[in-house]
Order: C-alpha cells, then structure tokens, then sequence
C-alpha cells in the first residue's frame, strides 16, 4: 500500500493508540483500559515512529533509546486490516533510520511473532530475563 506514511515527528493522541492497540494482538498484552499508565506508556517513549493511512493511525513502534548504542522496541503494532503489507518491517527500518547505524534494537517477542522477527533478520538471544514484580 503505497499511501503510507510514517511519522517521527508526532505521537498519536491517547484515544488513537488505544484504537490502534484494540485492532491488534498487542492490545491483549497492554493496559489500554488503565487510560493513565497507557498514556504514560506513550509520554515516557523517545522514539515513536507512527504508519498513517489518511488520518488513521494503522501502525506504532514504541522504542526506549539512547539513539546510539541500543534501541529497546517495546511495541511494535500494525492494525490487523493493515497487516502482511510490509508495514511492520518499514516501522522497523525507520527506527533504524532514526537512531546511529551502529544502533542495535532489542525486543521482547510476543508469543504469537516469535517466527516473524527472525524471518526479517532478527537473531534469538537465549539470555533475557525479566522481572514483573518488586522482589528484589
């Protein structure tokens, strides 16, 4: 779909992401009924690049970055209308072309995409670990 255009310039307003993560699997995995921690979720990111149709965002990478050494993608959602178009892959590219070539990116899969980073170059790591609660 060649009238897609992607943003670095804006976020998108709180009501347009939660729609966005509701047409996704994404939206299973995040608090998009906890309006205040979504939102913050969006403010605290320093890399968002956002995939626009017309006026509809249909795709999100929500990163974490220090722009020069490594770039944690949290989110990476593309509408479920919207999908296997190459979408996902371009937001990637543009988060690339937004942070230093040597800048690597780093994820945590969704169960449901593991098979498809590796498809587009991603290589597993065996060693992340992660900790939900205040245990320590």
């Amino acid at each position: 779909m060649s009238n897609i255009i992607y943003r670095s310039d804006i976020k998108p307003e709180l009501e347009q992401a939660i729609a966005l993560y509701r047409h996704c699997s994404l939206g299973e995995r995040r608090p998009i009924t906890d309006s205040t921690r979504f939102k913050a979720m969006l403010d605290n990111a320093n890399l968002v690049i956002t995939a626009w149709h017309n006026d509809k965002l249909i795709g999100i990478a929500r990163c974490l970055t220090d722009f020069v050494y490594i770039t944690y993608l949290a989110d990476l959602a593309v509408d479920e209308a919207y999908q296997k178009q190459g979408i996902g892959k371009q937001l990637i590219k543009e988060v690339k072309n937004n942070t230093h070539e040597c800048c690597s990116i780093t994820l945590l899969a969704a169960p449901s995409a593991v098979d498809y980073y590796g498809h587009i170059g991603f290589n597993a790591h065996p060693s992340a670990w992660i900790l939900r609660d205040k245990s320590i």
